[in-house]
């Protein structure tokens, strides 16, 4: 496919090196050399410098015979005409816009083909703060995702030293908790995929990714955790984009607090959110942690534009007793290093959005992707499509189908019904199959997979 990207930055660089590994055929655009050359050098794609809106621009860039445009500088307005001019000089078919203002989010009538001809709007914003709100709500969760329109999710979490699933194999978590109506899906060890069995035994350590209805993720967590106490107290460190939708998100529900360092910020902060508690100071700031009395909050989430500041203050609320903290990363190499510290969950909105824009840009009817492990995994949820003739899944249980390595069918979700995963299971047409895939670069067989063929016997 060929794909134009516009913009280099942690989002539009981090997509391009995504894309450009899985033999798509990318040019990337963006103001800056220095970056274009970074990017080039790492992975095999066309870069051109330039004006991301600007005609001439996008002409070099091959829009003439792009499948589509992904724009994602840190301009607004920039990322909007760059799609109208597509459509209007090119016909671009598919046209990803990145959005951050909320009044153009609230106003989404004006972006249809006769007005601004955008097909799909993107908040990184918005995306991080939904994802940060799922792990508030599920304690003890690393990572939740949803599927099916939320009817189900995929959670990781790490088995606890008093968790009951410890020493015991997958065939006998089967047996036991029967009732709970989940399927572990990936198992990590010492952070490299483990390939189970039904006599797999898990560990104390073990990251565990299973998939469940979404009533009862909760429920397994606990068994998995040990965890029972739910989330109430949040303090927020940073009234940013991400920092104020989060406040707004969670503020009917939970008792949060948010710190602004910015004056004028956190006045404005503190007109427009209702039951939030804004206060002015540094999160970085132990006086000010001790006199919120951090030792009660349950979870600190730094979510300012720095990382260092994020990191150092995640680190000194766990010193001073939160119970969790989550630190804002943008950069990958961080992430890894913060996870194996004092805080207790990174998060990278290169990653939250990327799945986002994979799901329009993946072959065959995808209808969600979750970028998983740094990139290096996804989950997935593909439609079964044709009939036993003309589909390699439809009409065949789910132990006919010839997976790809590290590839689990988590569930099948029929009607709006979600199933298990189960060895007998049959596929049916319009059934949406949920999968993970511990080896990503092994996407294209599962694209293959799905994909309708008239000819296929």
């Amino acid at each position: 496919m060929k794909i134009i990207i516009l913009g280099a930055g942690q989002v539009g660089g981090s997509l391009a090196l995504s894309l450009a590994s899985e033999s798509n055929d990318i040019t990337l655009v963006d103001q800056n050399a220095n970056l274009l050359h970074e990017i080039q050098d790492r992975v095999d794609l066309q870069t051109v410098q330039g004006h991301a809106s600007h005609p001439s621009v996008l002409e070099r860039a091959g829009a003439n015979d792009a499948s589509m445009i992904v724009a994602l500088t840190n301009s607004d307005e920039t990322n909007i005409v760059a799609c109208q001019v597509a459509y209007t000089l090119f016909h671009t078919p598919t046209k990803i816009a990145r959005v951050r203002a909320s009044d153009y989010l609230n106003y989404q009538d004006l972006f249809v083909q006769e007005a601004m001809p955008v097909d799909l709007l993107i908040s990184p914003e918005l995306l991080v703060s939904k994802y940060v709100k799922n792990l508030i709500d599920h304690p003890g969760a690393l990572q939740v995702l949803n599927f099916a329109d939320g009817k189900v999710q995929l959670v990781a979490a790490r088995v606890s030293r008093d968790s009951r699933f410890t020493g015991k194999t997958l065939a006998d978590l089967a047996r036991e908790y029967a009732a709970y109506d989940f399927s572990i899906v990936a198992i990590y060890r010492k952070r490299e995929a483990v390939a189970f069995t039904d006599e797999t035994r898990v560990e104390t350590g073990d990251e565990l990714f299973f998939v469940t209805a979404a009533q009862q993720a909760n429920k397994v967590t606990s068994a998995l955790q040990g965890v029972d106490k739910p989330n109430r107290r949040i303090l927020i460190a940073g009234g940013g984009n991400i920092g104020l939708q989060l406040a707004q998100i969670l503020e009917q529900n939970y008792r949060v607090k948010l710190i602004e360092r910015d004056p004028d910020r956190a006045r404005y902060l503190s007109e427009i959110l209702d039951k939030t508690i804004v206060l002015r100071g540094d999160a970085a700031d132990e006086d000010i942690l001790l006199e919120e009395n951090i030792e009660n909050v349950d979870i600190f989430c730094a979510l300012t534009n720095d990382d260092e500041a994020n990191i150092l203050s995640a680190m000194l609320a766990k010193r001073l007793g939160a119970r969790k903290t989550m630190s804002l990363i943008n950069r990958p190499s961080y992430v890894e290093l913060v996870e194996s510290g004092m805080i207790d969950i990174a998060i990278s909105p290169q990653q939250v959005t990327i799945g986002a824009l994979l799901a329009h840009i993946r072959r065959g009817d995808i209808v969600a992707v979750h970028s998983l492990r740094k990139g290096a995994a996804e989950a997935i949820e593909a439609v079964a499509h044709g009939d036993k003739k003309t589909s390699k899944v439809v009409g065949r249980r789910i132990e006919e189908i010839k997976l790809p390595k590290g590839t689990h069918i988590g569930a099948i979700v029929r009607e709006g019904t979600m199933m298990i995963s189960h060895p007998d299971i049959l596929i049916q047409a319009d059934d949406h199959v949920i999968m993970f895939l511990s080896e990503k670069d092994r996407i294209h067989e599962v694209e293959r997979l799905f994909q309708v063929s008239a000819t296929f016997i």
